[in-house]
């Protein structure tokens, strides 16, 4: 279910699960590892696998009882949260998606990978093995947030903690739009009461529209493949995951289509000297329309 491809389903996901934000910066911050920063980030996992082994006894209790709360699913407040993947497809992105570049017997990328090269998955080094580790017991722990105990989540999230702490900070490569994306990012970072209104409005008016909203996603998307800004895509998603909760958005606001609406403007904006004016008109108008236009 989850793919960079398929960002925006991940992002929606996210932006509804307590800890979304923290997953989405495990995910974020995978996108921007490059070969240098593996050592460092295996080198905070302990040796004690049996430990972790107990630590994922507990993920897996955590994960069936997500699957059995999402499948008895009657109140609403559960509904709007529950999501359409589960913890096995984050981890899948996150290991063969995200750190494609670790896999084979090449030499692992001393630069940001692009999506156009791909490695066969065959084996991972000992040190990206141990990285890969580190980064998924963290997207475990977020992603599984409430279901997991206090101590459960803190040893599972410790280790990647230590390695941000000797990780450069990298702003993420967003493509030919990225001013226009970060200015968009920012003023939904910081929205106002009565920007969230207007912004619910909107969404409600656009809804009968959606017949001819979805197309409009589906050729963005295919753009965003065709012009090999997949990673670029993927990670503006999951910023937009993080200002949502920034502006402290309700969950069921996002649920009832706010995320549609800012998932489908992100993505327009990620490809819109590529996309017809029809398609760019039909995903950026409504945010326009909602929060005005973007600043010279």
């Amino acid at each position: 279910m989850y793919s960079l491809v398929s960002a925006p389903v991940l992002g929606f996901d996210l932006s509804r699960l307590q800890g979304g934000s923290a997953a989405a910066d495990v995910l974020l911050r995978g996108l921007s590892l490059t070969q240098s920063d593996l050592d460092a980030v295996a080198s905070a996992r302990a040796d004690d696998d049996w430990d972790r082994v107990d630590l994922w006894r507990d993920v897996d209790a955590a994960a069936q009882e997500r699957r059995a709360v999402n499948a008895d699913a009657g109140a609403l407040a559960v509904v709007e949260r529950a999501p359409l993947g589960t913890l096995d497809g984050l981890l899948h992105c996150l290991r063969y998606d995200i750190l494609d570049w670790t896999w084979g017997n090449r030499p692992a990328q001393a630069t940001m990978p692009t999506p156009q090269v791909r490695a066969p998955r065959q084996r991972q080094s000992e040190v990206a093995s141990k990285a890969t580790g580190v980064l998924s017991d963290a997207a475990a722990a977020a992603y599984l947030r409430e279901l997991l105990t206090d101590e459960s989540r803190r040893r599972l999230s410790a280790p990647y903690a230590a390695a941000l702490r000797a990780l450069p900070e990298r702003e993420h490569d967003l493509g030919p739009q990225a001013d226009d994306l970060r200015q968009m990012l920012r003023r939904v970072g910081s929205l106002s009461p009565a920007e969230m209104r207007q912004l619910n409005k909107v969404t409600d008016t656009s809804r009968p529209g959606l017949t001819d909203w979805a197309p409009a996603v589906h050729s963005a998307s295919w753009a965003v493949f065709l012009s090999g800004r997949v990673r670029a895509g993927a990670a503006a998603q999951l910023l937009l995951v993080q200002a949502l909760d920034r502006s402290g958005v309700p969950v069921s606001d996002r649920a009832g289509g706010v995320w549609n609406l800012l998932s489908g403007a992100v993505q327009a904006l990620m490809v819109r000297d590529l996309l017809d004016t029809t398609t760019s008109r039909r995903l950026l108008d409504p945010y326009f329309t909602a929060l005005g236009p973007l600043s010279v």
